[in-house]
């Protein structure tokens, strides 16, 4: 089995990469970690670029590097964009089995009106997509 994993830039989510850990473990398979840096058009960012970039490696080497720290070897990938299109143009690429994402972190309100990648990847992918929550979250 090949798993992308979808690491999140803007939410520590590692609960999610000790799913995959799990995932891995049971299938023998492998995983690519892809983050996303969220930026369209630099134009319309408040911030540099850069700022966007930088944090989208922080987040897919802090998921390779506690995949590392369990024995799984992962790729890990960042691109610029629509968070939506790129994961499932590289998901792809990758000829993944298996798309993995975290649930957003947002507030229910915010989710609804800003909408939700998790949902989006559900009812776009043509490949399995596993949405993990927070082990400690309560709905």
């Amino acid at each position: 089995m090949h798993i992308v994993l979808g690491a999140n830039p803007e939410a520590d989510q590692p609960w999610v990469v000790d799913a995959v850990a799990d995932l891995v473990r049971q299938s023998g398979g492998s995983v690519a970690v892809v983050a996303v840096d969220e930026v369209e058009l630099e134009r319309l960012t408040a911030a540099p670029r850069s700022v966007f970039v930088e944090r989208a490696q922080r987040a897919a080497s802090a998921a390779v590097q506690r995949l590392a720290a369990v024995g799984i070897e992962a790729s890990q990938t960042v691109l610029s964009g629509r968070p939506l299109q790129q994961i499932l143009g590289f998901a792809d690429q990758q000829h993944a089995d298996l798309i993995v994402v975290g649930s957003s972190t947002r507030p229910a309100v915010a989710e609804r009106l800003l909408g939700s990648l998790p949902l989006a990847l559900i009812e776009k992918s043509p490949r399995p997509v596993l949405v993990i929550t927070h082990p400690d979250r309560s709905r």
